[in-house]
């Protein structure tokens, strides 16, 4: 039996088609082959239009069937991950009404402020373990604010992953998990928020049936069927944000467990079995994929903006001629503390984590007669580390205090430069793995399908490939109290 995973990235769309019985991964495929863009209408803007995705998806799932690799007639599950917090809105048609507000969009934040204070610190907290800050809910408010006649059309409203849905089977549904990151969903009650839908105004029947992240979500249209070379009728029987499912694709699912990524943003992703909240919302609280009202189990989010996508800039800038290992090389060629250059991370909107200010990225200490490309390089990347260090010193504040954290051996922790950084900044092994997010999707497909007898029983062959412990620490200490230094003096101006 075979199950299919979707990845629907901020960059890229990835398909995996992984065997159930051995979870050997068959064929994997990425569409398109060059990074997706966002649009940025205005400044602190991002957007990205469902339908393209819809279209990458489709393509990449052909790409993934034409392999001939195995028998499509043999996919029996479909599951979905996808970009956590961005807002589709369609119509009773299900045609889209406009272009996501993407995960890293800044435009909402005072509406969710606003919406903080109204509803009540406590309650807020309590409730919906978080500030409405700059997530779904104020995006949708910011779009009934400002597009009524757009929002006097919208029928449902979804998160990235229901749209995909929506667009294999016809169906809209949506889980406690996802409209949890999406500040919807209130945890004493188990249900979408009263408070949330009586201050934003929000007509409760915008929302889709709420089923569990493991149920079936509906199945396979016979018409997409046929254009996408698969059988009619597979369940999509799994959904889940990417870093939920990052965390179950390294088998993070009980409290205590942390898993990492670093892509286009940079996450720490720790599971707990208390209704956790940081007072000032600088780290977030969202139903984990295997939460339950009587077996909690909550993933607390730590996101950077601004991490893979300022190494990308940083090579399309400073060495567009240039591999990705080819500026790994030349930024270890460069000692620790990157020669006095300092970069702050900050230029993809907005940081909860900083309080929703916008610092921006920032270069620091250039000397134009001793510096060059490769401390720029190194500095990005130390930069990058430094930032997950002081989010993770947060978490410590609000007593989460990892042992090890297991990552994939993608994006940034192909490096070894920043895993290097990373491992030293944090004092904290890193446990690497070969995951993907769309060979978790699959395997979230076949627990939703009951092909595995258990969570447990879809990753007995999922083992660690590398541990690497700190070694370095007091070379990356003072290094890190400056970086903290500049951001620091950066926050009094902001």
């Amino acid at each position: 039996m075979l199950l299919l995973g979707i990845d629907v990235g901020t960059s890229s769309i990835k398909v995996s088609v992984v065997d159930s019985q051995s979870q050997a991964v068959l064929k994997s495929v990425q569409y398109p082959d060059t990074e997706t863009e966002i649009s940025s209408p205005q400044p602190g803007w991002a957007e990205q239009s469902p339908e393209m995705w819809w279209e990458h998806v489709s393509m990449a799932i052909q790409k993934a069937v034409s392999s001939g690799l195995f028998n499509p007639s043999d996919v029996s599950a479909i599951g979905i991950a996808y970009q956590m917090h961005g807002l589709v809105v369609v119509d009773k048609d299900q045609n889209v009404l406009r272009d996501s507000i993407i995960w890293c969009d800044s435009r909402a934040v005072k509406i969710g402020d606003d919406a903080f204070n109204a509803i009540g610190e406590e309650k807020s907290l309590s409730r919906l373990l978080n500030s409405p800050g700059n997530f779904t809910a104020s995006k949708l408010a910011w779009v009934k604010q400002n597009q009524p006649e757009l929002y006097s059309k919208i029928d449902k409203v979804m998160l990235p992953g229901d749209f995909i849905a929506m667009r294999l089977t016809g169906e809209v549904t949506s889980s406690p998990s996802s409209l949890s990151e999406g500040i919807f969903w209130d945890f004493r009650s188990d249900e979408i928020s009263k408070d949330i839908v009586e201050y934003f105004g929000f007509d409760r029947s915008l929302f889709p049936e709420v089923k569990p992240v493991f149920s079936t979500h509906g199945y396979l249209k016979t018409d997409i069927a046929a254009a996408l070379g698969l059988k009619s009728g597979i369940p999509v029987s799994y959904k889940s944000g990417d870093q939920p499912n990052n965390a179950l694709s390294l088998n993070v699912l009980e409290p205590g467990e942390v898993a990492a990524t670093a892509g286009t943003s940079g996450v720490i992703y720790g599971v707990s079995d208390e209704l956790f909240r940081d007072p000032k919302s600088r780290v977030n609280t969202f139903a984990h994929v295997n939460h339950s009202l009587a077996d909690r189990r909550l993933g607390v989010l730590l996101c950077i903006n601004g991490t893979g996508i300022l190494n990308r800039w940083s090579k399309n800038t400073f060495g567009s001629h240039l591999t990705y290992n080819e500026i790994n090389q030349q930024a270890a060629s460069v000692k620790v503390g990157s020669n006095g250059v300092r970069i702050l991370p900050f230029g993809n909107g907005a940081e909860r984590m900083l309080g929703n200010k916008v610092v921006g990225a920032q270069i620091h200490h250039i000397d134009f007669n001793i510096h060059h490309s490769a401390h720029l390089f190194r500095a990005v990347q130390e930069g990058i580390a430094f930032a997950f260090r002081y989010g993770l010193d947060i978490m410590r504040e609000n007593g989460m205090n990892p042992t090890v954290i297991r990552a994939g051996k993608a994006n940034l922790f192909q490096s070894e430069l920043f895993t290097e950084a990373f491992v030293n900044a944090t004092n904290v092994p890193v446990e690497l793995y070969h995951n993907d997010g769309s060979v978790g999707a699959a395997l979230g497909a076949g627990i939703g399908a009951k092909v595995f007898n258990s969570e447990k029983e879809a990753f007995l062959n999922v083992k660690s490939i590398k541990l690497i412990t700190p070694t370095m620490t007091e070379q990356y200490e003072p290094v890190y109290e400056d970086w903290k230094g500049i951001l620091e003096e950066q926050l009094t101006i902001k």
